[in-house]
C-alpha cells in the first residue's frame, strides 16, 4: 500500500506568519552619510539580537526600505522568543551602541504581528504585512518615543498576538508591563499593545494621556467593522480587507462612500 503524503501548500500560497518591522526614528533628519551609517549599524544590531536570542537571520525573508526593515520570519519561529529575548538584547544592545562616546543616537519604533502572507510582486502581501506597516507608524507609538526621551526602543504588537502569546503567563513576558491603544493608521483600524523596555507602564500611560482618541473618518466606516487594506509599496500589495480575506495583485481604487458592499 502507497503511503499517503500530506497535502503541502505550493509555492506562492499563503501562510500564517510572524511579522516584523523595525523603523529608525526621525531617520530623514540625518545627512546622507550618517543615514548610511545608521542602516548598516540597525542591520548589525538586528543580527546580534537575533544571535543572542539564537533565531537564524539568515532564514528571515528580509525587506530593507532604507530607515526600516520589515521581515518575514520562519515557521518554527517561537513569538515569545522574539516579544521577549529578542526585543530584550536589541533595546540593550542599542543603549549600549548609544552610549559610545560622540555616537549619533539611534532610536526605534517596532512592530509585530501574525497572520497571513504571501509573496508578491514587490515583496509581500497580505494581513500581516498591511498590520505590521500601519503598527510602526501609529501615532502613539511614535508619541510615547517622543515623550519618553530616555528610551530607545518602543515596541507595539498587535492585540491577536498580544491575547494569544503575552497574556499566556509565561514568564518572560509581563503583560503588565504593555498599554492597549486603539490604532487609526490610513484605512486601518485596530488594537495595539506598546511596550517600553526599560519604562513603567505608567510612564507610557502619561505620555500617551494628552492623545485624543483616534476617529474612523466617513470612508473607513465604523471601528467593529472589516477595514479595507491599501497597497503598499515594497512591504505588501493587498487587494480587500486585513484581517480576513486576501487578494493579491496591483492596487485598486476604493469605491466611494455609500455605493454598498464590495467584494
Amino acid at each position: 500500500m502507497n503511503e499517503i503524503s500530506p497535502p503541502w501548500p505550493p509555492a506562492g500560497l499563503p501562510l500564517r506568519r510572524l511579522c516584523l518591522a523595525v523603523d529608525v526614528e526621525q531617520y530623514s533628519r540625518l545627512d546622507t552619510l550618517t543615514q548610511s551609517v545608521v542602516q548598516s549599524e540597525l542591520v548589525l544590531l538586528l543580527d546580534e539580537a537575533a544571535e543572542l536570542t539564537g533565531l537564524d537571520r539568515a532564514a528571515w525573508t528580509r525587506q530593507p526600505q532604507g530607515d526600516l526593515e520589515f521581515a518575514v520570519l520562519p515557521e518554527a519561529t517561537l513569538e515569545d522568543a522574539v516579544l521577549g529575548p529578542f526585543v530584550h538584547h536589541l533595546a540593550v544592545r542599542l543603549g549600549d551602541r548609544n552610549a559610545r562616546p560622540a555616537a549619533q543616537r539611534v532610536r526605534l519604533r517596532m512592530a509585530v504581528d501574525t497572520g497571513v502572507v504571501a509573496d508578491a510582486a514587490l515583496g509581500h502581501a497580505g494581513p500581516a504585512p498591511v498590520a505590521v506597516a500601519r503598527y510602526v507608524n501609529a501615532p502613539q507609538l511614535k508619541t510615547v518615543l517622543a515623550t519618553l526621551t530616555a528610551a530607545d526602543l518602543a515596541v507595539i504588537v498587535s492585540d491577536r498576538l498580544y491575547q494569544d502569546v503575552v497574556r499566556s503567563g509565561r514568564p518572560e513576558l509581563d503583560r503588565a508591563q504593555y498599554v492597549r491603544v486603539h490604532v487609526w493608521v490610513k484605512e486601518f483600524g485596530g488594537y495595539g499593545w506598546i511596550r517600553v523596555p526599560g519604562q513603567a507602564p505608567d510612564e507610557v500611560r502619561s505620555a500617551l494621556a494628552e492623545m485624543p482618541e483616534p476617529k474612523s473618518s466617513p470612508d473607513t466606516g465604523a471601528p467593529s467593522g472589516t477595514p479595507l487594506s491599501q497597497y503598499v509599496h515594497q512591504g505588501a500589495a493587498v487587494g480587500r480587507d486585513v484581517v480576513g480575506g486576501l487578494t493579491v495583485g496591483l492596487p485598486v481604487s476604493l469605491p466611494p462612500s455609500g455605493s454598498g458592499h464590495t467584494r
